[in-house]
């Protein structure tokens, strides 16, 4: 008789598990977190760096691959303009809740002004919107390999399907290379995937160690609204479209989705958890070359858990300085955090990136950002679980909107 394997998602989890308990358990041993931090973390720190190793190569094959298997330029801007719009009407909802929870927990005195002097934040050089759109294009093929500089890599892969389905015959020996690369490539990502327990746990320790009592000391309020803000979204917008426009069941797709979902919440990083968001995603019926595209594009703009992240935030920081938000700030920052959430890269601390955007279009005091810095990387397991969550909801419903217009069409010639 064949011996049932555990699924993957129980491994991780009881890596989750593990690294919660050594993790409090460390809590109560002398320089518990020096141990943690010198002997624990750069284990997971070396399963983080294999991850980002292969993103890159995932990111320029797949997307090329997924041009090329389209075999239809006008295919491409199809499922292009479906995810952007999809994305952005969902960054933009999610922001809206946040607003209002956060609202909500003020008007009930959750949120009060505290004392902020003596504060101190440097925030990031910001840029122009027209240098964040230059940006985009790379200048030469090589840079953006090497500082991973996603969306750089995202126009590469385009142009190189794109080339290659223009030539006609004379590509398919480039196809055939590509294809084989992006094989490969996946094979090297199973083998990293096996790791994810190992990885998951000396990842999840260090973040126990550090921030267990700092989070039962203060700030429970701003992290309990976030976290309902993330639930709340993924079971309201994310169960219906999948649901409605994807016919899957959200039962089905959150159990699907349960190892992304957990790598997502131990690593914090959205472009570290593709590889198991493309896995994911096919399993739930998205088709390859859909995902290929879909989940590395948003991977990098698509930010329903950070934008959560900013909206608390803003209100909960705005609150401890004395500030009242007006309709006219708060649809500000709505407006802000979806466009903000373009080109903000998916690693670790990303989010505070466009926090201090956040912050600095509605003059609330950037230095409000050392109230909530502490305990950053708490909201950022939550938000890039969410957003991962988001980039899988959009491959399957778009997938499922390819396959009905396809259906269309072959009905109507038919």
């Amino acid at each position: 008789m064949n011996k049932k394997k555990l699924p993957l998602a129980f491994w991780i989890f009881i890596g989750l598990v593990v690294g919660i308990a050594v993790g409090l358990a460390l809590m109560m041993v002398p320089n518990g977190l020096d141990i943690a931090k010198n002997y624990i973390l750069p284990w997971g720190t070396i399963f983080l760096n294999l991850l980002k190793f292969i993103v890159v190569p995932i990111v320029l094959f797949s997307i090329a691959s997924g041009v090329i298997s389209m075999q239809d330029i006008g295919r491409v801007g199809s499922v292009g303009g479906k995810t952007i719009v999809y994305y952005m009407c969902t960054t933009a909802f999610a922001v809206v809740l946040a607003l209002v929870l956060a609202s909500a927990a003020k008007g009930m005195h959750i949120f009060a002004a505290m004392e902020t002097s003596g504060l101190a934040y440097e925030p990031p050089a910001g840029q122009s919107l027209m240098q964040t759109i230059i940006d985009i294009f790379p200048s030469n093929p090589i840079t953006p390999l090497a500082n991973a500089s996603m969306l750089q890599v995202i126009v590469i892969s385009l142009l190189v399907g794109f080339g290659i389905l223009l030539v006609g015959e004379k590509g398919l020996v480039a196809a055939q290379v590509v294809d084989s690369f992006n094989e490969v490539s996946m094979k090297i990502m199973d083998l990293i995937i096996k790791l994810s327990p190992i990885g998951v746990a000396c990842l999840i320790c260090p973040v126990i160690v550090e921030n267990g009592p700092k989070i039962l000391a203060q700030l429970v309020a701003v992290l309990a609204v976030a976290y309902v803000g993330y639930i709340v979204h993924a079971v309201v917008v994310y169960s219906s479209t999948v649901k409605a426009l994807g016919g899957v069941s959200p039962i089905a797709f959150f159990k699907g989705m349960a190892p992304a979902m957990m790598m997502a919440f131990s690593s914090a990083s959205s472009v570290g958890t593709l590889p198991f968001t493309l896995e994911c995603s096919e399993r739930l019926g998205a088709r390859k070359e859909v995902a290929s595209f879909v989940l590395p594009l948003g991977a990098t703009i698509n930010m329903d858990g950070t934008a959560i992240y900013q909206g608390v935030c803003a209100v909960f920081i705005a609150s401890c300085y004395g500030i009242d938000l007006t309709i006219g700030q708060m649809a500000t920052i709505v407006l802000t955090a979806t466009l903000a959430s373009i080109g903000t890269a998916g690693v670790p601390g990303a989010g505070m990136v466009m926090l201090a955007m956040v912050l600095q279009s509605v003059n609330i005091p950037v230095e409000g950002i050392a109230l909530v810095a502490g305990i950053d990387r708490i909201f950022d397991m939550g938000r890039t679980t969410i957003n991962i969550t988001g980039d899988a909801a959009c491959a399957v419903v778009v997938s499922k909107m390819e396959d009905r217009k396809v259906a269309r069409t072959k009905s109507v010639l038919g």
